[in-house]
């Protein structure tokens, strides 16, 4: 009929429940179980919804299933027995028996239809390819009646639903009558023109057509044209009328189809007798009720369909209302608490809060594994932030308060004691039904309703109930009345089933769903169920099973403020597998078992390794609460001690005592290269990025201290006199200025002023890493120390222009190797050479020939093995030993940011060019020093090439692969998205370790987005200079100007202009376009560059989003998600810290003003003024506020708006926009539409009438841009000159079409069984 017309245009309808989003450890997901309908859905294939309604009408037909169950093996056959030659299997009818069976009786949200369409002989295309339910009906009823041909059921087809139309012609001379009756499946029913169901019947079966004018009939018993009168009749009415409504035609002006969206009315029942040819006997034989509507939601070349069904036997738990169910004063109580519940959430309160989050619930309880999203997308934050320093873990505080809170379900759901859920509104959950182990808990809801309390008495059914949406996998109650909305619209009804009132259900077939449905289909539901629920616990215990890393204190010792290993062999920690929902003091009881030998109380502490070493945070106190509860997750770390001191040191717990892993930098006079000396235990060398070998240069060791302790407390630690400077590494300096161990050059250090001694650490923003540079007074004697003011620097002599060449004979790694088998030389060097230079001077002084690999190994005259023959490359070391990626040798020294002075090891392996990077990679798991791949690409590469030839190398192949970068962690991190672009295009840097990852690209959704930290000159905030102090050196593309959308930078910025703000790059967020904005300002306040910032509430943050590095708008709506603020992944945004709470309406626009200077053409310095043009957004509006704000007249401002890429000033008068002739009412005058568009940070000049005469805005730098803009426009024009010379012109863009797929005829295949 229509073909395959209708493609589907969306998947609707995904429930939420207890196993979605969930991924399995092992093994498949387990189907869901069904909902709390307790009905079950059907599959979507792609774009089978069509057949999904037609199906769900059928099964809630009683009496279709009922004679479809009839049908016994004896007559179909066995599905086991249909590749047997010459069996005669009715295949389809079998497969239809089996999806009834499984849609009634198994628990499991929805179910799939692929058996029964492979019956139909369909292919993989047919399940994506949509058609029109109407044909579908009338084909699948003609290939169920082809295939019970020869059976008892051959024939209810016929008997339930089809019908006979009896069509009369009536000569109006002679009064002959000419009868013909036909049989129908369906009634088609007009819509165009006609505004219901009535209406349209009386049309066909009540009007008459005459025959008159050039129309005449022809009479046989006349035997002439005459006068004649056409009518239709029903002759005989089926049990079940089938309504199809003509909602799509064909526009013959236009040629294209179209929907009929008009409203079209249809009765809930209806009374056929003025239709009918014998109007005798008792209206009931007439009456028809409705109870199933299918729908079609979309256009005529695309749609969904789903269906309204009304459950005539009641198989589902209809759930009406709340606001139905509840009284008047019953509301009126449920507004005041909520009002009262939103009162108390502004106290910060978690009794309140979790109190307003029960109370909100409409079965008063809350699961409690959902309770912490709950208050999570209550408050804004997790209890953890906000709640867990104070009062514990959230089951802790939930047990304290036992007067105000109760467990119920078995403990897995939380209610008020005050106001306990009641049986009838506290629905379980269809989770907890399946996995309930008492055996008097009924399996069957249906049952369930009809056990109410012992207090109450059974409610009478409401009118107008067991009504429910059915939309392929998703079931949902509704209300009769919610049926009227599909009478219009580009979602309406599409074809209508009404069945006899006289048809009565019997009592036993309520509620039952094994109503007579046979017993083999019975017992495979029941074994479906069996493997489903096995499928279920084993699903649920895998993804329960968390890994614990256990720390053993007799395995550790307290050293540099943080926890070691005594040894390094065995780092004394063991991992466990344990069930999360178990609790703590299972838990300790399970670490007793493992531990025999252990005496004494067990403390269970909360871990993480830093760069210093373990440091412990919160103790596990209540063995009571699961470890869920207890905020424990897979791979925690958990230290096992006594809770007081490890090895008779006591250790400080908690997040403000974090150890930071600090350089400690001193001077070296030394002579001997290889000296080494021992501070306190902790042996230190010379720094391999100072001097090295005998002459001046500085030594670093690595030393821990708390994050607490005072930078005076710090120098104590060190041994040093109170006279000592402590410096830290400055790194503002020019980029011309290279470190300590450059030739002639010099590297700058700041002293730490005398009040820093009394600042912890943490206050002062250092960080693990830093270097913190102590001198002596005695220091400066030496030419090597400088001091000026608070600056100190440490000069290199021009002597000392060298660098160090190692030679592992072995071809081995730095730390593999003995001392006394290296082979050292000095080569000569200045910041200019090459250091292709470098390596041929120490190939030739080690005797070394640099040829093409395949040589074997030599022995030289002092028996050393080294690679004769092989590929050589230079490579740095870090201060632990490991290899750095080869330096390229196209470079000279300074360049390759290579310091005199420093080591460079040989090693086999060749060398990048500049055009390559050299990266680490691994495959599968998260890298482990010395056993990553190297492998050396070039720039351009794109992340898909780069990926194959890393596969390659390896040996693997295949496309079920990704690469993944590493986060700041060094763990693995985000995937990269774009395979398509290059490696610099992503700027992944040389060195970089890459993850080769199992598995494709996870699925969108997540966005990944850059955040950037606004430096305003004219804001000294504490964001800002907290990010000054932990600055580490950011390179210039990770600092960049940014111009406010109100001014245009330039090379001189006019007087008074400075809101050029600084932008400085803190990093990246992953974030899912579900979360709000103020989860992303939560997750932003994460970043390590902002770890030290404290922020009141999120309302002190203001988010712009960049365009072109211009600050283009504000985000705002704190509950607003991502994607409904249009953020793509890639997006750049800014982050400004304000001084007081934003919170801006969707129509508040915040403006920069500036007030021009009289008799001068510039402007004070800006201001920002937030405008409510909610109401009124004209310019008296604006102009009134601007008045307010300077506390001036309205008349006496003149003001423009700042146009930045042009250089103009566009003055903002009254004016009125232009009167429409059909509509003589003037349009409201707006600035934020044409022709001013205003917008957040445009610029706003004012200028006082009363004191300045001058009504021209610009100023000399807006002259000055002018003439720039004039100069490029006529570059750009003898550009187009050349260029249209040449043949060179625009070319007319052309874009491909949408093409629809060819249409398909819809077709059942069947067997012959005559």
């Amino acid at each position: 009929m229509f073909g395959n017309l209708f493609e589907e245009e969306e998947e609707e309808g995904l429930s939420s429940t207890s196993f979605r989003g969930r991924v399995a450890k092992g093994g498949d997901e387990p189907p869901p179980p069904r909902g709390k309908s307790n009905l079950c859905g059907i599959k979507n294939q792609g774009g089978t919804c069509y057949l999904n309604s037609l199906l769900q009408t059928l099964l809630f037909t009683p009496e279709f299933r009922e004679k479809l169950f009839s049908l016994g093996p004896e007559e179909l056959g066995c599905l086991e027995d249909k590749e047997k030659p010459g069996a005669k299997v009715r295949v389809i009818p079998l497969e239809l028996q089996r999806l009834f069976a499984s849609l009634l009786l198994v628990d499991q949200q929805s179910a799939s239809t692929a058996d029964l369409t492979n019956s139909f002989g369909w292919n993989s295309s047919e399940g994506t390819n949509q058609h029109d339910v109407q044909e579908l009906n009338r084909i699948l009823f003609s290939a169920l009646e082809h295939s019970l041909v020869g059976t008892t059921g051959s024939t209810f087809i016929h008997q339930l639903y089809h019908g006979t139309i009896v069509n009369s012609i009536v000569c109006k001379e002679c009064g002959n009558v000419s009868q013909r009756q036909e049989d129908f499946l369906d009634l088609t029913a007009c819509v165009c023109g006609v505004s219901s169901l009535e209406e349209a019947l009386w049309n066909m079966f009540v009007e008459e057509e005459l025959f008159e004018g050039n129309n005449l009939y022809r009479c046989a018993k006349c035997d002439r044209l005459v006068t004649a009168a056409k009518s239709a009749k029903l002759k005989k009415l089926p049990p079940f009328m089938t309504m199809s409504l003509l909602r799509f035609s064909f526009d013959f002006a236009k040629c294209e189809r179209y929907k009929e969206t008009g409203r079209y009315s249809f009765p809930l029942t209806i009374n056929l007798r003025p239709f009918c040819e014998e109007a005798e006997g008792d209206d009931s034989d007439y009456s028809y009720e409705l109870f199933s509507v299918i729908i079609h939601k979309g256009g005529c070349y695309g749609g969904h369909y789903h269906v309204y069904i009304r459950d005539i036997d009641q198989l589902g738990h209809w759930e009406p209302l709340e606001e139905e169910i509840k009284p008047k004063t019953q509301k009126k109580v449920k507004e005041e608490v909520k009002q009262i519940c939103e009162l108390k959430l502004q106290e910060d309160d978690p009794l309140s809060v979790i109190t307003a989050i029960i109370a909100q619930e409409p079965s008063k309880s809350v699961l409690l594994d959902q309770l912490g999203q709950k208050l999570m997308n209550k408050i804004g934050s997790s209890w953890s932030n906000k709640f867990r320093k104070h009062y514990g873990p959230i089951g802790k505080f939930l047990q304290s308060h036992s007067d105000v809170f109760m467990l119920v379900s078995n403990g897995t759901r939380v209610a008020m004691k005050a106001n306990p859920p009641s049986p009838v509104n506290d629905p379980l959950g269809s989770a907890e039904q399946t996995t309930n182990s008492d055996p008097s808990t009924p399996s069957d809801p249906g049952v369930a309703d009809t056990q109410p309390g012992r207090d109450q008495k059974p409610e009478p059914e409401q009118k107008g109930s067991h009504w429910f949406d059915l939309n392929d996998s998703t079931v949902t109650s509704i209300r009769e009345s919610d049926i009227e909305k599909q009478f219009q619209g580009k979602e309406s009804a599409y074809m209508l089933f009404y069945r006899k009132t006289q048809l009565q259900r019997p009592s036993e077939a309520l509620k039952n769903p094994k109503y007579k449905v046979p017993l083999n289909l019975i017992q495979m539901a029941q074994e479906e169920n069996a493997k489903v629920q096995k499928m279920r616990e084993e699903f649920e215990a895998s993804n329960n099973t968390i890994e614990l890393r256990l720390h053993l204190a007799p395995s550790f010792r307290l050293e540099n403020g943080a926890l070691q290993p005594i040894s390094k062999e065995q780092n004394g920690s063991t991992t466990l597998s344990f069930d999360r929902r178990k609790t703590v003091g299972d838990l300790r009881l399970a670490i007793y078992q493992m531990q025999e030998l252990w005496e004494g109380d067990m403390a269970l502490t909360v871990a993480r390794s830093l760069p210093a070493g373990l440091h412990l945070y919160n103790t596990v106190t209540d063995d009571s609460v699961s470890l869920y509860s207890a905020g424990i997750c897979t791979n925690s770390d958990l230290f096992v001690w006594n809770g007081r001191e490890v090895r008779g040191a006591t250790v400080l717990t908690g997040a403000e005592w974090e150890p930071v892993l600090l350089n400690v930098v001193r001077p070296f006079l030394g002579e001997d290269g290889d000296q080494e000396e021992e501070v306190d235990g902790v042996k230190c060398e010379e720094a391999r990025g100072g001097f090295e070998n005998g002459g001046p240069g500085l030594k670093r060791e690595a030393r821990g201290f708390a994050g607490a302790v005072t930078l005076g407390e710090v120098r104590e630690a060190l041994g040093e006199p109170e006279e000592s400077l402590l410096c830290q590494e400055h790194k503002g300096g020019k980029r011309g200025e290279q470190g300590a161990g450059e030739g002639g050059g010099a590297s700058g250090w700041r002293v730490f002023p005398p009040d820093d001694m009394h600042r912890t650490l943490k206050e002062l923003s250092l960080k693990d890493g830093d270097a913190l540079l102590v001198l002596e007074p005695q220091s400066f004697d030496s030419s090597v120390f400088t001091l000026n003011g608070d600056v100190v620097t440490v000069t290199t002599p021009s002597d000392c222009r060298w660098l160090q060449v190692e030679f592992p004979p072995h071809g081995g790694g730095v730390e593999g190797d003995k001392e006394e088998e290296r082979r050292k030389i000095r080569v000569p060097a200045t910041g200019n050479m090459l250091l292709g230079e470098v390596k041929q001077r120490a190939l030739d002084e080690l005797q070394l020939q640099e040829q093409t690999p395949g040589k074997m190994l030599s022995v030289d005259t002092k028996g050393s093995a080294f690679y004769q023959g092989a590929q050589y490359c230079l490579r740095q070391a870090d201060c632990t030993g490991k290899l750095l990626p080869p330096v390229c040798e196209e470079l000279s020294v300074r360049d390759a940011g290579v310091r005199l002075m420093t080591t460079l090891n040989l090693c086999p392996g060749n060398a990048p060019k500049a055009s390559q990077l050299f990266l680490q990679f691994s495959v599968g798991t998260e890298p482990s020093a010395g056993k990553e791949m190297d492998i050396i690409v070039e720039k351009t590469c794109t992340v898909k090439e780069c990926l194959k030839e890393m596969l390659d190398a390896v040996g693997l192949d295949g496309t079920c692969w990704h690469l993944r970068r590493l986060d700041w962690c060094e763990e693995v991190g985000e995937p990269i998205m774009d395979e398509d672009a290059s490696l610099s295009e992503l700027k992944i840097n040389n060195g970089e370790t890459l993850v080769v990852t199992e598995g494709q690209l996870p699925p969108k959704g997540y966005l990944k987005l850059s955040v950037w930290l606004y430096l305003d000159p004219r804001n000294n905030s504490a964001l800002s200079m907290d990010f000054n102090l932990a600055d580490n050196g950011l390179t210039k593309e990770q600092m960049l100007e940014v111009v406010t959308a109100g001014e245009m930078h330039s090379h001189s910025p006019p007087l008074g202009a400075s809101n050029i703000a600084e932008l400085r790059n803190a990093g990246q967020v992953e974030i899912a376009d579900e979360a709000t904005l103020e989860d992303l300002k939560i997750q932003v306040l994460t970043l390590p560059a902002l770890q030290d910032v404290c922020v009141p509430t999120t309302a002190f943050m203001r988010v712009w989003q960049l365009e072109g590095q211009r600050l283009a708008r504000i985000l705002r709506g704190q509950l607003l998600t991502l994607k409904k603020l249009k953020l793509t992944s890639g997006t750049d945004l800014c982050v400004q810290q304000l001084l007081k709470e934003e919170d801006l309406g969707p129509k508040d626009v915040m403006l920069n003003v500036k007030m021009g200077v009289p008799g001068e053409r510039s402007y004070y310095p800006p201001e920002e003024l937030v405008w409510d043009a909610t109401r009124d957004s004209s310019p008296r509006s604006l102009r009134t506020c601007l008045a307010a704000h300077y506390g001036l007249s309205p008349d006496s401002l003149l003001l423009a708006k700042h146009q930045q890429d042009k250089h103009t000033w566009e003055e903002i008068s009254s004016w009125s926009q232009q009167v429409s002739k059909k509509k003589k009412k003037k349009k409201a005058e707006s600035l934020l539409g044409a022709p001013f568009h205003l917008k957040d940070g445009d610029t706003i000049g004012i200028k006082n009438l009363l004191i300045d005469n001058n009504r021209d805005f610009l100023t000399l730098e807006d002259e000055r841009g002018q003439q720039r803009l004039r100069e490029q426009a006529e570059q750009r024009r003898k550009g187009g000159q050349a260029a249209s010379s040449d043949g060179v012109g625009p070319q007319k863009k052309t874009g491909p079409t949408k093409s629809r797929k060819p249409e398909v005829a819809l077709s059942i295949n069947v067997g012959v069984f005559r």
